[in-house]
């Protein structure tokens, strides 16, 4: 009997953090060197959000809403009124178009967050000021699922580097196709 698979010699939970990190910097990256055995337990987790993300990617429906923003001056501050003695945010109320999932979108983005964890892009210059999170989930939707679209499996592709220097464990490139 065959295991569901393989334990790479570590706890469950320090396994699953390792490889829900590649799968997510795989998806971010388009591909990342590794060993062999982590690279194809990668594969299976990569290939099925591809295909949770291609079955879904065009199910939800476009809502307009009214959302009260705040008005902004020429420097991008916030507006401020005085209002019986006290400084307040002005507000302009705009129409909005929002995607929003139908139920079994949104159960697949909720089963890929399982998976995925966040991203946070951080720029060279000013590494604290210019961070800004990446919504991986709406990239495996707009990014990733169009352009394997007409795909059937076979999303990831392993190119074999040869034996690491250190413990000769066999390296790998893992990357999407």
């Amino acid at each position: 009997m065959m295991a569901g698979h393989r334990k790479l010699g570590r706890p469950t939970s320090q396994r699953k953090a390792l490889l829900r990190n590649q799968v997510t910097n795989l998806l971010y990256h388009g591909r990342i060197k590794t060993t062999e055995a982590k690279a194809k337990e990668v594969r299976k987790l990569a290939e099925k959000l591809i295909t949770l993300a291609i079955k879904e990617k065009d199910n939800y429906t476009e809502v307009t809403v009214k959302a009260k923003v705040a008005r902004k001056d020429a420097k991008g501050k916030r507006v401020k009124e005085v209002v019986n003695g006290k400084k307040v945010d002005v507000f302009d109320e705009v129409e909005k178009t929002i995607k929003k999932d139908n139920p079994s979108r949104l159960h697949a983005r909720r089963r890929m967050l399982q998976i995925l964890v966040p991203v946070t892009e951080t720029s060279k210059i000013k590494k604290k000021q210019n961070t800004k999170k990446v919504d991986m989930v709406e990239k495996l939707f707009s990014d990733i699922a169009p352009k394997y679209a007409d795909r059937n499996g076979g999303y990831t592709r392993i190119i074999k580097l040869g034996p690491r220097k250190g413990d000769g464990a066999e390296e790998v490139i893992i990357e999407l196709v």
